[in-house]
């Protein structure tokens, strides 16, 4: 039996992971994880209010991590450049927990119900990080197009660092922020520009 909220909580967590992975997501039980991590369903529901936010709790200390990096990014940065420097202390978070982050992800991947709560979350977090931008005085249009580009970014550099565990999270971020800033630089005379049909 676990012995702290801390411990069950995180056996929980494992439990499902594993089981999904196992069976699916729809044909796994609360009562099965409970048992597979050696607790009883009332304590699943001391924890979690369902079996989706099992795999969603670690976003609220993403979305707080995220906020307070935007908050402590140096003076006189744009936008995209307060949020790569926000998104690189953040995603430490993803980088100590890899060992449940890519499972994870995979399972989201596959589990239409579990997609949805992954938008609804993200749909929070960029929420939270726009607003943060507006109070570093980022125009309210644009800190919600920022907001919601860099994480497009972070996403992408995710996914990037699971395929390609050879390079760091770190590493597949700053390279997402440079394809971003090739996307929006200037259009070179030589580009022929779309042909006329």
């Amino acid at each position: 039996m676990p012995r702290s909220g801390a411990e069950a909580r995180r056996r929980l967590q494992q439990a499902a992971l594993e089981l999904y992975r196992e069976r699916g997501f729809d044909q796994t039980t609360t009562a099965e994880i409970a048992a597979r991590a050696g607790v009883n369903e009332r304590t699943f529901f001391r924890h979690f209010p369902d079996k989706r936010e099992v795999l969603f709790d670690g976003e609220a200390d993403l979305r707080a991590a995220l906020v307070r990096e935007v908050a402590a990014a140096p003076e006189g940065l744009p936008p995209l450049e307060i949020l790569l420097h926000a998104f690189r202390k953040a995603g430490r978070i993803l980088e100590d927990n890899r060992a449940f982050s890519e499972p994870r992800l995979e399972v989201i991947a596959k589990t239409p119900a579990l997609r949805e709560r992954d938008l609804a979350k993200a749909a929070s977090l960029t929420d939270a990080v726009a607003e943060a931008l507006r109070r570093r005085e980022v125009e309210g249009r644009l800190a919600g197009l920022a907001a919601q580009t860099g994480w497009a970014a972070f996403h992408h550099a995710a996914q990037a660092w699971i395929d390609d565990p050879a390079q760091s999270l770190d590493a597949h971020l700053l390279q997402a922020f440079d394809d971003l800033r090739t996307l929006s630089a200037p259009v070179s005379p030589a580009w022929p520009g779309p042909q006329e049909g």
